[in-house]
C-alpha cells in the first residue's frame, strides 16, 4: 500500500511538471527578434535527390518574417499579416494570397511564433518531451488542409530547429534552422524592410 501511495505521488509530480502547449507558446514567444540560417530540402517523389535551397531569416514578433533565399538562387520573401511580398527591382511586392504557399507560410508564422491557439484552430497538436528539447506533431482538422497534408513535425529546444511538411501525394519538405540567435536587435536594414 505504501508503494503504491509513492507510485500515486510521483506521478502526480510528473504531470503537474508535463511540459505542455501553453509552456511551449509562451517559450517560443518570448524571443522579440530571431536571426538565423536555414537549410530547405524539398523532396520530390519524380526526383531522385531533394531540391536544396539555403539562406537566412529573421523573426521579429511584431512584424513577421523576412525569409532571405541565398542559393541556389537569390529572392527575398517577407511574410506578415498582410500577406506574403516578394522583394524585385521596385521593392516589395504583396502576392497573391490565393498561392499554394500562402497558407503554408501563414502556418510557418504561427509555428515560428508559438502561436499555439492558431494552430488549434486547424490542426490536432501532440506534444512530446520537455522545454530543452520536444516534438510537436501537427495533424490537420480540415478537409482542405487534409488534401494538402498528412502531417506536420516540428522539432526544437529554446526555439524551433527543424520542420517536417508531409503532404498527401508523397512529397515533404525539411526546413532546418541552424546557428539561430534571440541576442540580436532588428539592424536598421531589417527595419525598413518590416516598415515598406
Amino acid at each position: 500500500m505504501k508503494a503504491l501511495i509513492v507510485l500515486a505521488g510521483w506521478l502526480l509530480s510528473l504531470s503537474a511538471h508535463a511540459f505542455d502547449l501553453q509552456q511551449l507558446s509562451d517559450q517560443l514567444a518570448k524571443p522579440s527578434v530571431i536571426h538565423g540560417n536555414f537549410i530547405q530540402e524539398k523532396h520530390l517523389r519524380a526526383l531522385p535527390q531533394p531540391l536544396t535551397s539555403k539562406g537566412t531569416f529573421v523573426l521579429a514578433k511584431y512584424h513577421g518574417l523576412l525569409w532571405l533565399l541565398k542559393t541556389p538562387l537569390q529572392q527575398d520573401y517577407r511574410i506578415s499579416a498582410n500577406g506574403i511580398a516578394r522583394r524585385d527591382a521596385n521593392g516589395w511586392q504583396l502576392l497573391p494570397n490565393k498561392s499554394a504557399g500562402a497558407e503554408q507560410n501563414r502556418l510557418f508564422l504561427a509555428v515560428l511564433q508559438g502561436d499555439s491557439s492558431g494552430l488549434q484552430r486547424d490542426f490536432e497538436l501532440q506534444l512530446q518531451g520537455d522545454a530543452q528539447q520536444w516534438k510537436l506533431t501537427l495533424i490537420p482538422r480540415s478537409l482542405l488542409l487534409k488534401q494538402v497534408f498528412t502531417r506536420i513535425n516540428i522539432d526544437g529546444g529554446e526555439l524551433v530547429q527543424k520542420i517536417e511538411l508531409l503532404e498527401t501525394q508523397g512529397d515533404s519538405t525539411v526546413l532546418r534552422m541552424q546557428d539561430s540567435t534571440s541576442s540580436q536587435p532588428l539592424s536598421d536594414a531589417e527595419q525598413h524592410d518590416f516598415a515598406e
